[in-house]
């Protein structure tokens, strides 16, 4: 089994610990930059970028820290299932009025390409690198690998973990059906990979040789002692970050954070159209309603990103993709990262 000492060693982090890349504008290059600044490892997701956008982000990255951080990329997930968009895009007709924007229009194909974001993490010379909704191919990982890049994957099963080990990753994200945002499932349908992480993260654990990160519910010192005692070698957490001073969470996520309580997440499709987890709200209820309705991953995503976007500018958090953790409430709120990272590294005990 993997220990803490080889993910920092591997990781070159003094903490074995990571605030998560949340693709969409929550990793500010000052929320990563503190981070690793805290002795954790800062972590950006560069899903939405594109290879120019991820150059900017990577530098002013390094303009703000000389420490270690990672940066994350979706390698899947795209579904090919047909569905006619009339129906949604009368559901949003009235609300893209309401909040004063055009006519929602069926979206078109999806503009990133991971193998042009993967050129651009490279070319940047990114040396941490993880994925999420699987995997790229064997030899983008031995690419990654020959140039003495840390690779690592994300799971919900152990057969997920399995599978990043033999593709060579250094090491692996447990997720744990705890945690905000989209669920990373890529072998089977997600419904079946929705295990707590008190049961994932030992079986995770016990099937692989490489470190283990727990990803799910950690807000505090006693998330991070609980993950350590169920054999991690390490601890991811979003949520906890989304409300410092650093994040780029909107003032009507932030509120919503705080006022949650146990509860008051759910999994939707509403937003994207891919399983993520995060608080209920009208947008949420409306959609789930007519579940045959939802467009496929990423076509749902783009269509609602408009609406996402003005409510947030409204300060509307009705019709905000609200991504956040079961253990929600238990965030600490208008705070620096630093004081995150303090506050998780205590659970960890040297």
């Amino acid at each position: 089994m993997s220990t803490s000492a080889d993910l920092r060693t591997l990781l070159g982090i003094a903490l074995p610990i990571v605030q998560a890349p949340m693709a969409g504008g929550f990793n500010t290059p000052d929320l990563v930059a503190a981070a690793s600044n805290a002795g954790a490892l800062g972590s950006t997701g560069a899903a939405y970028l594109t290879p120019a956008a991820i150059r900017e982000h990577v530098d002013a990255i390094r303009a703000r820290t000389g420490r270690p951080f990672s940066v994350n990329l979706f390698a899947g997930g795209i579904e090919s299932r047909d569905v006619d968009p009339a129906a949604m895009l009368a559901l949003l007709a009235p609300l893209h009025e309401r909040f004063g924007l055009p006519p929602p229009v069926a979206p078109g194909a999806w503009p990133y390409d991971v193998d042009e974001q993967l050129d651009a993490l490279v070319a940047a010379d990114v040396r941490i690198v993880s994925f999420v909704f699987g995997l790229p191919d064997d030899a983008a990982i031995a690419r990654l690998r020959a140039d003495g890049r840390v690779v690592i994957g994300t799971a919900t099963t152990v057969a997920e973990a399995l599978r990043c080990e033999a593709a060579g990753c250094s090491a692996v994200i447990a997720q744990g059906a705890e945690a905000g945002g989209h669920r990373g499932t890529f072998i089977g349908p997600f419904e079946s990979a929705m295990t707590g992480l008190m049961a994932l993260v030992p079986q995770i654990v016990d099937a692989v040789r490489i470190p283990v990160l727990a990803a799910g519910g950690i807000m505090d010192r006693r998330g991070v002692a609980a993950a350590r005692a169920l054999g991690a070698s390490g601890v991811v957490c979003g949520t906890a970050f989304l409300d410092t001073v650093e994040a780029g969470t909107s003032a009507a996520h932030r509120h919503a954070l705080a006022a949650s309580r146990d509860g008051d997440t759910v999994i939707t499709r509403a937003f994207s159209g891919r399983p993520a987890r995060g608080l209920v709200n009208a947008f949420e209820r409306a959609v789930d309603a007519r579940p045959d309705d939802i467009l496929p991953y990423p076509k749902q995503n783009a269509l609602t990103r408009p609406l996402r976007t003005a409510a947030a500018a409204a300060n509307d958090p009705e019709y905000l993709s609200l991504w956040a953790g079961q253990a929600t409430p238990l965030a600490m709120h208008d705070v620096h990262a630093a004081d995150v990272v303090a506050e998780l590294a205590a659970g960890w005990g040297d």
